[in-house]
């Protein structure tokens, strides 16, 4: 493969500068969220998705606003030449854009078979097979915890499973999902908190802003600062449904107690193999994110009003200003 042509081509420049251009949305968008103290993470959201949006469009918009930009006289005003750098050759022989080859083609394993996958699998298996449930009885628990929510409530149906489980469907017809194990080991209060978590994802749903970032998502299987971030944007997801669901319930320590629950326990890597190491951090990760939302229901909810408008603006323009000079 001849590694300087491709990365002279379009496709080439596309993957390099979208790559360059992510790095400084991350930093950039990072640093606006720390000096105006942004901790909603309505907010916070808002601002990360300008990590993975922005650079979809970055590199051809600029290409249309100047088609000259790739000239030599612009690289050499530029604030930095992405092609400059992959040309280099390390120790005399291995060109710096073979470990960038290499990054894209891991970030594309990666993605392929830690989100794409697990969807089609997830797609394919819904349509062989209905999950076996049943609705709860009219003076069950759940009915009991619901029936007073001011909010539209989707169909409620109940796995006969010991294990902890509850998760929520957004299809044609959106429904909740709860076990027997989870009833069992969840009060009225409790139990209430986490069926008003699921309907918020409900709720959410029907504004498929992440859906759609998804989307660009997928343009970007080759970044990894896109994934990284997506993934953020996934965890600030979780909380927001976090915050709608106390403001419904006004029981934040109900539902803080429910995540206590949900802690995975990781014992200490005893191995050196690959697989064991991928459930540790896996692990590792989950209960990092859990303990993140615990502190905040116990803190209490953030609340931040007006304004964050013209600091998004901002922080795009400054974006948009210095990845024009980035080639």
């Amino acid at each position: 493969m001849n590694i300087a042509g491709f990365l002279s081509s379009y496709p080439g420049m596309y993957m390099a500068q979208a790559f360059c251009h992510s790095i400084i949305a991350f930093i950039v968008i990072d640093r606006a969220m720390h000096l105006w103290d942004i901790n909603n993470p309505l907010l916070r959201q808002r601002f990360q998705m300008m990590v993975v949006l922005l650079p979809v469009f970055s590199f051809p918009l600029y290409q249309l606003i100047n088609p000259d930009r790739g000239s030599v006289s612009f690289r050499l005003g530029s604030l930095f030449d992405v092609n400059r750098w992959l040309h280099l050759e390390l120790w005399g022989t291995i060109p710096l854009g073979a470990f960038f080859l290499i990054i894209i083609f891991i970030t594309t394993v990666i993605f392929v078979f830690q989100e794409m996958v697990p969807i089609l699998l997830h797609a394919l298996g819904s349509k062989r097979s209905e999950i076996e449930s049943e609705k709860p009885e009219a003076d069950s628990v759940i009915s009991k915890a619901i029936e007073r929510l001011p909010v539209e409530k989707p169909d409620i149906f109940v796995l006969d499973d010991e294990d902890f489980v509850l998760f929520s469907t957004t299809g044609r017809k959106a429904a909740v999902y709860i076990s027997t194990g989870t009833m069992h080991a969840l009060n009225v209060d409790q139990i209430q908190a986490a069926l008003v978590h699921e309907i918020a994802h409900i709720a959410r749903n029907k504004k498929p802003l992440l859906l759609l970032v998804f989307f660009f998502r997928v343009i970007m299987f080759f970044n990894p600062v896109a994934l990284l971030e997506f993934r953020k944007l996934v965890q600030e997801e979780e909380k927001i449904c976090d915050d709608m669901a106390v403001r419904l319930t006004k029981k934040p320590q109900a539902l803080s107690e429910v995540l206590e629950k949900l802690y995975n326990k990781t014992d200490p890597l005893q191995g050196g193999s690959i697989s064991e190491m991928k459930e540790f951090v896996e692990d590792y990760s989950h209960n990092a994110h859990i303990e993140s939302r615990i502190i905040r229901l116990e803190q209490g909810m953030v609340h931040q009003a007006g304004g964050e408008w013209y600091k998004l603006i901002i922080t795009v323009t400054a974006i948009m200003g210095i990845n024009y000079f980035v080639v």
